[in-house]
Order: structure tokens, then C-alpha cells, then sequence
């Protein structure tokens, strides 16, 4: 089972490779019993999959190095949260203003909305109730203390 001094270990490499690229930031690290390392890395203006790979290699080398699986009995995979992942940064809410966000509440209750806006502390969803001449749309500020998950949603 991972423990929490190889996360951090290879937490400190991301931080390390990611440095030199202020844009782009880990948005989260899993180590799977199988000692599969999941990387979710994104960036403001979203992350190509050629800077994932570049990422991944860079990684790899390091934690070969540090000797952390001595055997090199670890796999590795790096990619940017797919659009099912919640949101978990203030910077990809950031990234994401202007789209729909399905909101579930620590209650379990849902809202849809658009993101208007993004603070330290809260996000503005604008939330419209109702159809045709009978709809009312208000603009709900949501602290993120409030919020469970938030999921982009794609609309076709």
C-alpha cells in the first residue's frame, strides 16, 4: 500500500518538473496497490497530451533514480483530469468560467449553472429556474466549503 512519504516524494518530483512551467499544476496523485502512479496534471489554458508525455518521462527518470521501487516495479501515467473528474482546484474553477457545472452540496442536493466568477473563498454560479416566460435566473454565490463535488458539463 502507498504510503505518505513516497506521495510526497513524488509530489516534490511534479512540483519539481512543473517549476520550470508556472502554467501548469498537479491537480492530483494516486499510487494504486499494483504501484501505479496516476498523475492528474492540468493547466490554465488546458495541457496537451505531448506535454503529458514529456511530463511522464521526465517523472519516470526520477523516480527510477530515487530508487523508491528498486525492482522498477511501478508503472506510471500521466494525463489531465477527464471532464467526469470533479473539479478540485481554484484554479481549474478558474479555467472553467463561462461553462456549466453540475454542483452537488454537501447536502446531496444538485444545482446546474453557469460560472460567472471565481474567489479565494466562493464561486458565482448563474442558476435559472423554470422555462419560457415563467424562468428565473439568479446568480447563487457558493462557498466552496459548501461544496462537494463540482463536474464541468458538456453540452452537444
Amino acid at each position: 500500500m502507498a504510503n505518505e512519504a513516497q506521495i510526497q516524494q513524488l509530489e516534490a518530483f511534479v512540483g519539481e518538473i512543473l517549476a520550470e512551467e508556472p502554467e501548469f499544476f498537479l491537480v492530483s496523485l494516486r499510487i494504486k496497490p499494483t504501484n501505479n502512479v496516476k498523475v492528474f496534471v492540468d493547466g490554465d489554458q488546458g495541457i496537451t497530451i505531448e506535454k503529458c508525455v514529456r511530463i511522464n518521462r521526465r517523472l519516470y527518470k526520477a523516480i527510477e533514480e530515487s530508487g523508491m521501487y528498486p525492482d522498477g516495479d511501478f508503472s506510471l501515467e500521466v494525463s489531465s483530469p477527464g471532464l467526469d473528474e470533479p473539479l478540485k482546484l481554484t484554479r481549474q474553477f478558474t479555467k472553467n468560467i463561462g461553462r456549466d457545472l453540475e454542483i452537488t452540496f454537501n447536502d446531496d442536493t444538485k444545482k446546474e449553472g453557469k460560472l460567472l466568477s471565481v474567489t479565494d473563498a466562493d464561486i458565482i454560479l448563474e442558476h435559472t429556474e423554470g422555462k419560457g416566460k415563467k424562468a428565473v435566473t439568479q446568480q447563487i454565490v457558493v462557498p466552496f466549503a459548501n461544496i462537494k463535488t463540482a463536474v464541468v458539463q458538456v453540452k452537444f
